[in-house]
């Protein structure tokens, strides 16, 4: 089986969307025969290319990153140029995968969701939407931990290129903590705290070699 994969972080190749889709892929390819091309969605001047390569696809995984709550502009304006393929027979098996800086497996379910309803509306067989969160801190995290992370989206990558469902208990493995249980909640509140953020962002500017320009509005009249 052939893999195409839309790679919709604006980051790239250089974005934590395309360590997942890495591990993925490797799963998929673990098969004999079985084959994966990547488009990476952040051009948007081919978008029309995009689609013309969704129309010829058979298995389809489409990643990105969830900012604010809310997808990529480019990822949009590729889903709304599939408009003209809804309901075409042969449109390709999909699945999703969207990762997060937040630490929490409800933050994604919205567009989990919506998701579930584009596969439905384009007519396209749906395996399911991988979801993890804290993936803005995949690099950083320790390598005993990204071992079992890395080995779960193989797993769901094998599933996929076996034509096989998602294995529930990996996605919400990935998914989990789905909430922070309540006594947790004062613990994870102290990296709100306005002074601690003030030094975490301090620290960051100071290594970028910005902290002088800290205050600067370049848009102001």
């Amino acid at each position: 089986m052939k893999l195409t994969v839309f790679n919709g972080s604006p980051k790239g190749k250089n974005g934590n969307t395309e360590i997942f889709i890495k591990q993925f892929v490797a799963g998929f390819l673990s098969f004999e025969g079985n084959k994966a091309e990547e488009f990476y969605l952040k051009n948007v001047g081919k978008v029309e290319e995009f689609r013309e390569a969704f129309s010829r696809s058979e298995r389809v995984l489409l990643a990105f990153p969830l900012y604010a709550d809310a997808m990529p502009g480019n990822v949009k304006a590729f889903i709304e140029a599939l408009e003209p393929l809804c309901g075409r027979e042969g449109n390709p098996t999909i699945c999703f995968l969207v990762q997060s800086g937040f630490p929490e497996g409800t933050h994604s379910r919205h567009i989990e969701k919506y998701l579930e309803k584009l596969a439905g509306r384009l007519g396209c067989p749906y395996t399911g939407t991988i979801v993890k969160g804290n993936g803005g801190g995949i690099t950083t995290q320790p390598p005993f931990i990204q071992r079992k992370i890395f080995a779960a989206v193989r797993e769901l990558g094998r599933s996929f290129g076996r034509n096989e469902p998602f294995d529930q208990k990996v996605l919400d493995e990935l998914a989990s903590p789905e909430r922070y249980p309540r006594w947790m909640v004062p613990i994870v509140a102290v990296r709100d705290v306005p002074f601690i953020n003030l030094l975490y962002w301090a620290a960051v500017l100071r290594k970028n070699g910005v902290y002088k320009q800290r205050s600067a509005r370049p848009y102001e009249e």
